[in-house]
């Protein structure tokens, strides 16, 4: 069954895209029609699209892996925050910090940075400071949360990106094709599909349309998360099972023993017994 259908889609707007002098020629085959200069996307195969970006995001979330997701466009930073957090996922929805990717170790260092800042607070080091080093250090924070406070959680690359407008994202894309991150995007008539390994034709530009198509991936990725959980139980109840049956074989085993050895001295009682009475009858006679 479809995440998504042709109605949702058509009510969030995602069928509009961009001015036909402006279109990119690679978009060609997801575009239905031309309406007063404005290209007109296919949604029968953003339906498909979405279906397929979903069901790969729901595996990398299943195999506990992290995905990024991208968007610095005034109209969709409120929904990548929300719907990122809702699946606890990483964000950026700020400036995109050059090398993010490419130079990992360099942004995890402004992460620690942030991470002793605030233990300066909590040790009382902060209180002997004069009151300009403590504006400085308050300011260098605010940023630093403002940038990176998303990602403090990301300690190793992520293993998928999720971009919202690919174009203005450029940089986050080169970053990740460089590193043969796979990159999911929300891609408008006027960007290149190419280098998207994952690309959804639709709207990039309305809030509705983002809205839509982001609830139907990260819903997904919810589904990944909750069949790691059912998968660990089990692996959590086999364990202790194996557990108790490892501990069960030396009872059992003691056990069968003493059952073999009681039916052994009861035969050598019975025999006893009529030696016995063979014994006193010539006595009484």
């Amino acid at each position: 069954m479809s995440r998504t259908n042709f109605d949702q889609l058509l009510e969030a707007g995602c069928h509009f895209g961009h001015l036909k002098r402006k279109w990119n020629p690679a978009m060609a085959p997801y575009i239905f029609m031309e309406r007063n200069g404005i290209h007109i996307i296919d949604l029968h195969k953003t339906v498909a699209k979405i279906d397929e970006a979903a069901e790969a995001m729901k595996q990398i979330a299943k195999s506990g892996k992290k995905i990024l997701f991208v968007g610095t466009k005034k109209q969709a930073k409120d929904v990548i925050a929300e719907k990122a957090t809702s699946v606890n996922m990483p964000y950026v929805i700020e400036r995109w910090p050059g090398g993010m990717l490419t130079n990992f170790p360099t942004i995890r260092k402004a992460v620690k940075k942030m991470a002793s800042i605030d233990k300066l607070m909590s040790d009382g080091t902060y209180s002997n400071l004069s009151k300009r080093e403590i504006l400085q250090i308050s300011r260098q924070r605010a940023k630093l949360e403002k940038n990176l406070g998303s990602i403090a959680d990301l300690t190793r690359l992520p293993s998928a990106v999720f971009v919202v407008d690919v174009m203005k994202e450029k940089i986050a894309v080169k970053e990740a094709n460089r590193l043969g991150i796979p990159v999911f995007g929300i891609v408008d008539t006027n960007s290149d599909p190419n280098d998207i390994d994952f690309m959804i034709p639709a709207n990039d530009d309305a809030k509705d349309s983002v809205e839509v198509i982001l609830n139907a991936c990260c819903a997904a990725i919810a589904e990944g998360l909750e069949e790691r959980k059912a998968e660990k139980a089990d692996e959590k109840a086999a364990q202790a099972q194996n557990e108790g049956e490892v501990e069960e074989k030396p009872r059992r085993a003691r056990k069968a023993r003493k059952e073999e050895e009681a039916p052994a001295a009861a035969p050598v009682a019975e025999e006893e017994a009529p030696v016995a009475e063979e014994e006193e009858a010539p006595a009484a006679e």
